[in-house]
């Protein structure tokens, strides 16, 4: 196993994607293999080592930054398996932690074969999806990484490997947890007892359902549990065409009118298994975001006051049908439909794809011209309560006189607020605004992370929306899996609830 601790060749593994300042470790550990990964943790859980796993560092939570200790690197677990064709058309592959998800989606692609999770930032690991259960714009049609793990390996800080399969181990009706290692041990524990939020995306904390599936509990935990080393994946069959539009709005009703009917004629089709509209994303613009991708996009609309991307997969059979009824929605909504965008091939849904990732590229240039960062909200509520909290979102930065743009994915009412502060003035007022939304979420029954995970920017906003007591029972739950308490310091946890490195 080779192993880097000269300051120079590891300052890339001392940050992510959230340029989370402090970063610091005396090695970084690069396994080649699951053993390998199960004996580091072991040597690190002995000596009391903290240990952080390092991705790819696309993440904007703060999980990938160490603070002392070893960095593991899952970069060498990167082989693919074999792509297996089922015959109900899907088919299923595995593949190592380090694997990146671009690299494993191309590959499926070519045979014929989808694998939908899909975060904006490609570039990530496998691993790192399983550890956030990542998600993105498809996840209003497909749900997020969660629905497509069959199976895991897991290394433990216990020295064990860990093989998990869905649908072989289950908690107790009463929360209890057993999981066989070999050799007549077991890990015992039991499931905190909070409930989850009522919405479609959830990332806030572990995973917890009297009578759930185990391999559940790793999935998003963050890489506080275990090291997923290996994950075996199902693949759904490559849609044979798709249809993709940019619709432009003049008022913000019609647009969340627009919205609540195809998310609700989506819902009902997959209910059915019909042909009708079926969306299998649904994002936003507001109007601010629109002014930013003006300058960019000079055919987007001087009277909108919002749009929203959709696609939908078709077929030769459907295709003029389904592009008849969202001609009627847009129509119907009086959305802008003569400056709206529409198309059917690849180069144009391509186009369309372009014009949404742009967004994210031209607010940090605009942030770094002025030497600050923004202020990113990842939270969700349920269907009945967005109305209200994007009126909230909306009504407060103004009062505050905050620069922002809100976009992101309207079909699950998980839209992304960036405040731009101008000022170190603004950048107080901005942070202190996250925190009322976080604390309005949560009264409406929402989520404080949709997709992002809680890392350690945002460990005391799971208190707030969950409560110390709750902590208290993950941190217990960690123990039973990591009881030296060294993976993934800092993560999720505030420090008040786990030992010392290496305590008990």
């Amino acid at each position: 196993m080779l192993i880097k601790s000269e300051q120079d060749e590891i300052q890339s593994f001392l940050g992510d994607a959230s340029n989370t300042a402090g970063g610091r470790a005396e090695r970084v550990l690069f396994p080649e293999s699951a053993g390998e990964v199960a004996r580091a943790l072991a040597e690190a859980a002995g000596a009391g080592t903290p240990v952080t796993v390092a991705g790819a560092g696309t993440g904007i939570v703060g999980g990938r930054v160490p603070y002392g200790g070893a960095v593991l690197s899952t970069a060498r677990l990167n082989r693919v398996g074999e792509f297996v064709r089922e015959t109900w058309g899907g088919g299923r592959a595995a593949a190592g932690a380090g694997v990146v998800l671009s690299d494993f989606q191309r590959e499926a692609k070519a045979r014929g074969l989808l694998y939908p999770p899909d975060p904006t930032e490609g570039s990530c690991y496998l691993g790192g999806t399983v550890a956030t259960n990542a998600s993105g714009a498809r996840t209003f049609k497909y749900g997020p990484t969660r629905a497509y793990v069959r199976a895991l390996q897991v290394a433990l800080t216990t020295g064990d490997l860990l093989e998990i399969r869905r649908g072989e181990l289950f908690a107790g009706a009463d929360g209890s947890v057993r999981l066989p290692l070999g050799g007549g041990r077991s890990i015992e524990a039991r499931l905190p007892t909070y409930t989850m939020p009522a919405t479609r995306k959830h990332a806030a904390g572990y995973f917890t359902r009297p009578g759930m599936d185990l391999i559940d509990l790793f999935i998003g935990s963050e890489g506080t549990l275990g090291v997923v080393t290996e994950v075996e994946l199902s693949l759904l069959a490559q849609p044979e065409g798709v249809l993709a539009g940019v619709v432009f709005f003049g008022d913000e009703e019609p647009l969340l009118a627009f919205v609540r009917e195809a998310r609700e004629r989506s819902l009902q089709t997959r209910a059915e298994s019909g042909d009708g509209i079926d969306a299998r994303a649904l994002e936003y613009f507001d109007g601010e975001a629109l002014n930013f991708l003006r300058e960019r996009y000079p055919l987007v609309p001087l009277g909108a006051a919002g749009a929203v991307f959709f696609e939908q997969e078709t077929d030769a059979r459907t295709e003029e049908a389904l592009m008849g009824a969202w001609l009627g929605l847009v129509e119907k909504h009086d959305a802008l439909a003569d400056e709206s965008w529409f198309g059917t091939n690849e180069h144009d849904r391509a186009e369309m794809r372009a014009f949404r990732h742009a967004l994210p590229v031209m607010v940090n240039e605009w942030l770094a011209r002025r030497g600050q960062r923004k202020v990113s909200t990842d939270m969700a509520v349920p269907d009945a309560a967005f109305p209200e909290m994007l009126r909230f979102y909306k009504e407060t930065l103004r009062a505050g006189r905050l620069a922002y743009v809100i976009f992101g994915h309207i079909g699950d009412n998980h839209v992304h607020v960036n405040i731009l502060p101008r000022d170190d003035a603004e950048q107080a007022a901005a942070r202190a605004t996250y925190g009322r939304f976080v604390e309005r979420a949560v009264s409406l029954g929402g989520t404080i992370s949709a997709e992002h995970g809680v890392g350690k920017i945002k460990r005391e906003y799971l208190r707030a929306l969950y409560g110390d007591a709750a902590l208290r029972e993950m941190a217990g739950l960690k123990r039973a899996f990591d009881p030296a308490c060294v993976l993934g310091r800092g993560n999720v946890f505030p420090e008040e609830f786990l030992p010392a490195p290496g305590g008990n």
